[in-house]
């Protein structure tokens, strides 16, 4: 082989991955996955391993390599014919949830298996306990059906007895198996063009290219982690609750060391004893690490598993960070909140390389019931936008996706309001958010839903409790919140809660802003006037926090008041 070739067939791998997002997105039943790209799409190895993604949620990807291997394990490759199409979302094998299937396809040629496509989603139904998400389940049990690797298609013909089986155990059926149609029609894409790949070039040569990908995806990893600092550190922070014990607040610790050869993160020392569904399946945590590893020493490039070769993740079997059966997984939002928990760690022995807290969470809000237009049940969800930390090199950026969701959008006001009895009142920044410092968090954002027929609001929200962290004398940022009925008395300030709601009543999704870096009587006058003039500091909350004086009309800044405030200080 040589590198031309090789780039020809990972620019080939790529497009093919690409294709069946595009073919997912126009398929699809659900606004989770065509509006929000809620998706994990990857083309693999004949060992499970990614050569090719098309990005949405980031630790999606990365999930499938281990549930790809899992499979493997479970039924063995000869078992996997032309044809196939599999179904697995077991947690403990899957890397996620129940309602996050990974589906995927064997893929052959010249009679060999040389690969894998494989698309996992966020589906609505699978006979959960609950209506649209669990928040408090105790056991696996209650979390819907599983599937353990189990043929939706054996070769090539539908498996009737798993849809017969799918449609009458779900509240939405229809679109819960169109959605899972769509999964299966961008696997077949990706067999397909793969094996056009193959076709082309020849097995051997699209065979030893994926070799070449992910070793040299490994080599860029290698030359980053030499530049890092070498050292040790360790941090903590907490999800509000597992949904369950609601006052009990459940402690993240991360240790991670950066030597020559590898990154270690480990998680020892997180809680044990869980009984939400909070805890996380092993493939998430993997994932979830991967991601922070990826965006330390190889951000600019697509995600291939050689990335991740000098990364090593320890857990406790039976934490929250390492879940094992029957121990309940369905909310996963530690997954989420953790990344940030070992970015914590790494801003003590690298601050010039790694942001402040954002604002930490998804912030998601998902809203579902009987419909008074059309008389048939509803259930749309979206995720919101928060404040990004400041860092060494500038400010955070204001109201975008959460770290760990980078490739996801929130559901446009348009779609929510047309598809469910949902009126969005207001929707913009939250001023005030963004921690203080040399450069400013970004700030979070507020949307406020009036529902209009009753309905059930679910609000996945698990960072209300602590605030975002800074570096280098920063100020934290702003906490995430919902807020229920506002101004009445009435009002309900909270974080992860299911609401039973009254048409006319109001939710606000308030998300938190980033923290700050560096001292904030260091950031100049003249970019705080400019905070002040766009919206995102007040003029109180730029003398009170940067000691600058703004006239809130004219924006311009007064340099005596400025001078006696920092002094003052």
């Amino acid at each position: 082989m040589n590198a031309i070739e090789t780039e020809i067939i990972r620019h080939g791998l790529l497009a093919s991955a690409e294709e069946m997002a595009r073919n997912l997105c126009r398929t699809a039943y659900n606004t989770v996955v065509y509006e929000i790209h809620d998706y994990g799409i990857g083309i693999h190895d004949a060992a499970g391993d990614v050569v090719a993604d098309a990005p949405g949620i980031a630790i999606f990807t990365r999930g499938n390599d281990h549930g790809i291997k899992e499979a493997l394990n479970f039924l063995g490759a000869d078992a996997m014919r032309p044809g196939d199409v599999f179904v697995l979302n077991y947690p403990y094998w899957s890397s996620a949830h129940t309602l996050d299937p990974l589906v995927f396809a064997p893929v052959h040629a010249d009679g060999r298996l040389i690969g894998f496509a494989s698309c996992r989603i966020h589906v609505l139904d699978l006979k959960q306990k609950d209506p649209g998400y669990v928040l408090d389940s105790t056991d696996m049990y209650q979390e819907g059906l599983f599937f353990p690797a189990t043929r939706l298609y054996r070769e090539g013909v539908p498996n009737d007895d798993v849809f017969n089986i799918i449609r009458y155990n779900s509240r939405m059926p229809e679109r819960t198996i169109g959605d899972l149609q769509a999964q299966v029609s961008a696997c077949v894409t990706g067999v397909r063009r793969t094996q056009e790949i193959a076709a082309k070039y020849g097995v051997d040569a699209l065979v030893t290219a994926m070799d070449a990908i992910n070793d040299h995806g490994e080599k860029l990893a290698r030359l980053a982690l030499a530049k890092l600092p070498k050292g040790t550190w360790t941090a903590e922070d907490f999800v509000d609750s597992d949904g369950v014990d609601l006052d009990r607040m459940i402690k993240l610790r991360a240790t991670v060391t950066v030597t020559d050869d590898e990154l270690v993160i480990d998680w020892t020392g997180s809680e044990h004893g869980v009984r939400g569904p909070i805890n996380l399946p092993l493939g998430q945590t993997e994932a979830l690490c991967s991601l922070v590893f990826k965006a330390l020493t190889t951000p600019d490039t697509p995600v291939v598993a050689g990335n991740f070769r000098p990364l090593r993740v320890v857990t406790e079997p039976g934490s929250v960070m390492h879940a094992v059966p029957p121990m309940p997984t369905f909310t996963l939002w530690t997954g989420l909140l953790a990344g940030e928990v070992a970015l914590k760690a790494l801003s003590q022995g690298m601050p010039d390389k790694v942001p402040a807290c954002s604002g930490g969470d998804v912030c998601s809000m998902m809203g579902l019931g009987v419909n008074p237009r059309t008389g048939e049940s509803w259930l749309e969800a979206t995720n919101e936008a928060v404040g990004f930390g400041a860092h060494a090199g500038g400010d955070g950026e204001d109201g975008v996706m959460h770290l760990s969701e980078p490739g996801c959008r929130n559901n446009p006001v348009e779609v929510l309001e047309t598809k469910s009895p949902m009126f969005i009142e207001s929707y913009g920044y939250r001023p005030d958010t963004g921690g203080a410092g040399r450069h400013r968090g970004g700030v979070g954002v507020s949307r406020v839903y009036r529902f209009t027929a009753p309905s059930t609001g679910i609000c996945l929200v698990y960072k209300t409790k602590t605030k975002p962290w800074p570096i280098a004398g920063g100020q934290p940022g702003t906490n995430n919140r919902i807020v229920l009925n506002p101004g009445t008395e009435r009002e309900v300030v909270q974080g992860g809660s299911y609401n039973r709601l009254e048409a006319g009543e109001v939710l606000v999704n308030d998300t938190g802003g980033g923290g700050g870096y560096g001292n904030p009587f260091e950031r100049d006058p003249e970019r705080v006037a400019r905070d002040v003039r766009n919206g995102f500091v007040s003029a109180e909350a730029a003398a009170r926090e940067y000691g600058v004086s703004v006239d809130p009309v004219t924006f311009a800044v007064d340099a005596a008041g400025t001078q006696r405030l920092r002094s003052a200080s």
